[in-house]
C-alpha cells in the first residue's frame, strides 16, 4: 500500500536513506542530504541512545531550524528493533508507521540495513516497500562491502524499490568502485561523499557545498 502524502508541490522529493550494514554513516549522509535539498528528516525507528538520538544529531549538524519529525518508535535497548521492542513488551506494526504531512522534502533514515527485522515477519525493506518511495543506499569500502552491496542492490530490484542514488560515503578502491557501480541500473545517479573525520555544522555545510550537482 502505498502511504505517499496527498501534497500540492509535484517537486516534493522523499527518499529513504538506508545502508549495506550498520555504521556506514547513514545519519552523515542524511544530514548532507537533507542540508543540501533543504529537507525535512524522519527516523521512524530509534533503537538506543535516546539521550542523543539521530534526530538530535541531524539537529546539531543541520541546525535547529530544521524540521525533525517525531519517531514512531523509540526504545532504549541498542539493538536490532525487533528486539529493542521485545525488550519494552511491544511490538512493532508496520501499520502504525506513516509519512510525515509536509510540503517540504523529506529525508527517511532507516536503521541498519535493508533486512534489519522490524519484528518476526517484516524487516526494513518491507517498511520501504509500504511506503512506496525510492531509496538512496549508502555503501562503505571494508572487506566485505562488495557482496553486501550487490546483495542489497538484488533485494532493491527483486523488490522493484526504486534505487534513486548509491552514495559511496569515504575513499574506494577503483576496483571495488568499479565492480559495484557496474550492477546499479543506468538511471541511478551516485553520488560521493568524502570522509569526515570531525562532524561538525560547518564540515556537513562545507561537505554539501563541495557536491556536484544532484538532480
Amino acid at each position: 500500500m502505498n502511504t505517499k502524502p496527498e501534497t500540492q508541490n509535484p517537486e516534493q522529493r522523499l527518499l529513504f536513506v538506508t545502508g549495506i550494514g550498520t555504521e556506514i554513516g547513514k545519519t552523515v549522509c542524511s544530514a548532507v542530504l537533507t542540508k543540501y535539498f533543504k529537507a525535512d528528516y524522519w527516523k521512524p525507528v530509534q533503537s538506543g541512545d535516546l539521550h542523543h538520538s539521530d534526530s538530535m544529531k541531524i539537529t546539531d549538524w543541520v541546525g535547529e531550524n530544521v524540521v525533525c519529525h517525531p519517531e514512531t518508535y523509540r526504545f532504549q535497548l541498542a539493538a536490532s528493533p525487533h528486539q529493542s521492542a521485545f525488550e519494552e513488551n511491544k511490538v512493532i506494526n508496520l501499520n502504525q508507521f506513516k509519512i510525515p504531512k509536509t510540503q517540504n522534502n523529506l529525508i527517511i533514515e532507516g536503521a541498519g540495513g535493508l533486512m534489519v527485522p522490524l519484528n518476526d515477519q517484516d524487516f526494513m525493506i518491507d517498511l520501504i516497500e509500504k511506503l512506496s518511495i525510492p531509496v538512496a543506499l549508502v555503501v562503505r569500502n571494508y572487506l566485505g562491502c562488495i557482496n553486501h552491496s550487490l546483495l542489497s542492490i538484488l533485494a532493491l530490484n527483486q523488490r522493484k524499490i526504486k534505487l534513486e542514488y548509491l552514495i559511496l560515503n569515504g575513499n574506494f578502491p577503483p576496483d571495488s568502485e568499479r565492480i559495484i557501480c557496474k550492477n546499479i541500473q543506468p538511471e541511478t545517479k551516485i553520488i560521493r561523499i568524502p570522509d569526515i573525520e570531525d562532524i561538525t555544522p560547518e564540515t556537513i555545510e562545507n561537505t554539501t557545498k563541495q557536491l556536484e550537482k544532484i538532480e
